[in-house]
């Protein structure tokens, strides 16, 4: 079992909500899916979903809390990488059925080890594909823990 990562304070910071959880819609499960975008520079990073528990701890901790649909249970992004994401804006769409997230991303937000989990091309060039490939160092994941990955997604 990894041990947790605890966020960096310093970068932490405390949401106020002027749209409710009551306000979004939900799916069938009662899950809302957030695309997390680069607070910095746009790059669309993933898309995770949260439940109305991962909703308020987003917003009481300022860091991004999802519903995994694979593990059924909630996690916070970072927690065993030390990949957190720092929200800094959340932003639901004209059908308040989609939030769309502005973070700034510590390491990588990809389970590969990429910077963005949108790194493979359907057609045409990959918008910021110079800084989506894992990097040595902190963003590179290893096959062991990529494998560990797989067993618990």
């Amino acid at each position: 079992m990894m041990e947790k990562k605890t966020p960096d304070p310093s970068l932490v910071r405390r949401l106020v909500p002027e749209i409710g959880w009551e306000q979004l819609k939900k799916d069938a499960n009662g899950l809302v899916p957030c695309i997390i975008q680069d607070a910095d520079n746009g790059q669309v990073l993933m898309m995770g979903w949260t439940d109305e528990a991962g909703f308020a701890e987003t917003l009481a901790t300022g860091v991004m809390t999802y519903w995994s649909r694979s593990r059924r249970e909630r996690w916070c992004k970072g927690e065993t990488s030390g990949h957190f994401q720092y929200v800094r804006s959340i932003t639901a769409d004209c059908d308040f059925d989609t939030l769309l997230v502005e973070a700034v991303q510590v390491g990588a937000a990809c389970h590969t080890g990429h910077r963005s989990c949108f790194f493979n091309a359907v057609e045409g060039e990959v918008p910021f594909s110079g800084d989506s490939s894992p990097e040595d160092g902190e963003n590179q994941i290893s096959a062991a823990e990529q494998s560990e990955r797989k067993k618990t997604p």
